[in-house]
């Protein structure tokens, strides 16, 4: 890693960089032979091929040079920056005028562009046709190098620091559910954590995950999870409730993103305050926990992961699938996900998913299932795929820690 003396920052090598951009590049040739050039305008896309996250665009030919226009900032880029070459651009238009015998096709990420914002790029570079690269870039980025993976091992060393040692010391009757959201931030943010808890799906907020205690966590909502949380309002139905406040007997519910130098880590952990549950809960908790492990052995090169989602649901009876992933008829189709420069990633342990893992991958595993007038139980880690299965990084606490209970 290098490291900016002026602002403490560490620098993306550029080794990193370069085998990025090659990897991309081969996946091209070997998905769409035909391709000349792709333009990437994301800011996390931009920052995984680049090592900073401005504003403007990368160009990747296929045979050329890449090169990052920057409208805003080109002072911080290229303080910040080791990739190659950075250029500074007020519009499209400077970029253009460099840049001629276009192909007739474009390859951009269609699932982020805006269409005003294509439209702007078309007036000066006219493709006929855009084709997507959404998902060759998120198949680059879901084999993490070493160097992604030690980022993600210390992501990893946060969270389980924080859920398992310092959030039942946080815990106290009649405190608010924000109350709670605002000193585990803080607490993470004390330990390391980057602040932000980033997704791809289109307009999801999030600063850290979903906290909630009891009922709450079986609440509905449109984020695309098991888990569920009332939120400040309907404006903002994200961090935690004012009013819901602590009582014993209640199942705490803490599913948060940690995430270090841009990578995150995703874990479940849950709590049980003042009185234990019933055995009956802590009996489904347990299951679910055992799926988690069984998942965690399968994750190994060569498995398919819709073959992991369906040996799983297949072994599991007609009752216990009953609000398994989610509650009522809010359930999710999926056991897991990638997981690296954004929460939810390629690929992901559901059906459809038919191509082999391969080492190097990481997933988030959730297990999950809701309890009418207790919550959601259940827990997700976050794993690396090895040979020996799926290498735990975020601890091996199985949840339903008791806080307050003689």
């Amino acid at each position: 890693m290098y490291l900016n003396q002026l602002t403490m920052q560490i620098k993306v090598p550029l080794k990193e960089l370069n085998s990025r951009i090659e990897r991309f590049r081969k996946l091209m040739n070997q998905s769409v032979p035909e391709w000349e050039i792709a333009a990437v305008f994301s800011k996390i896309n931009i920052y995984y091929f680049t090592g900073t996250m401005q504003e403007g665009v990368l160009f990747i030919p296929k045979s050329d040079e890449a090169v990052f226009w920057v409208r805003r900032s080109y002072e911080r880029a290229v303080n910040e920056s080791l990739f190659p070459i950075i250029k500074p651009m007020e519009s499209f238009r400077d970029a253009s005028v460099t840049m001629k015998n276009l192909p007739r096709t474009v390859y951009l990420e269609k699932e982020i562009v805006p269409v005003a914002m294509l439209q702007r790029f078309q007036k000066y570079f006219p493709f006929s046709v855009i084709e997507s690269v959404d998902l060759q870039i998120g198949t680059v980025r879901a084999i993490k190098s070493r160097y992604e993976l030690e980022l993600m091992k210390e992501a990893g060393k946060i969270h389980q620091r924080v859920t398992e040692e310092i959030v039942p010391s946080l815990l106290r009757e009649g405190m608010s559910e924000l109350e709670f959201f605002c000193e585990v931030y803080t607490a993470m943010m004390n330990g390391g954590h980057h602040g932000v808890a980033r997704f791809g799906m289109f307009d999801t907020e999030s600063i850290l995950g979903q906290i909630a205690f009891g009922e709450s966590s079986i609440y509905p909502t449109s984020f695309n999870g098991p888990g569920g949380n009332y939120g400040m309002s309907p404006a903002v139905p994200i961090h935690g409730s004012r009013s819901r406040k602590l009582r014993k007997g209640d199942l705490v519910f803490v599913d948060t993103g940690c995430g270090v130098e841009g990578y995150h880590t995703d874990k479940t952990m849950t709590y049980v305050f003042g009185k234990s549950l019933p055995e009956e809960v802590i009996k489904i908790h347990l299951q679910c926990v055992d799926i988690q492990n069984n998942i965690a052995s399968m994750l190994k090169p060569g498995a398919l992961p819709s073959v992991i989602y369906d040996e799983i649901l297949s072994g599991l009876s007609p009752e216990f699938l009953e609000n398994f992933m989610g509650f009522g008829t809010r359930k999710v189709k999926f056991l897991g996900h990638g997981i690296g420069l954004t929460i939810d990633e390629l690929p992901v342990i559901a059906n459809g998913f038919d191509e082999p893992i391969q080492e190097g991958m990481v997933f988030a595993v959730e297990p999950k299932k809701g309890i009418p007038h207790i919550g959601m139980v259940g827990i997700e880690n976050t794993f690396i795929v090895t040979p020996q299965g799926g290498q735990n990084i975020t601890g091996s606490h199985p949840g339903l820690l008791a806080v307050g209970i003689d």
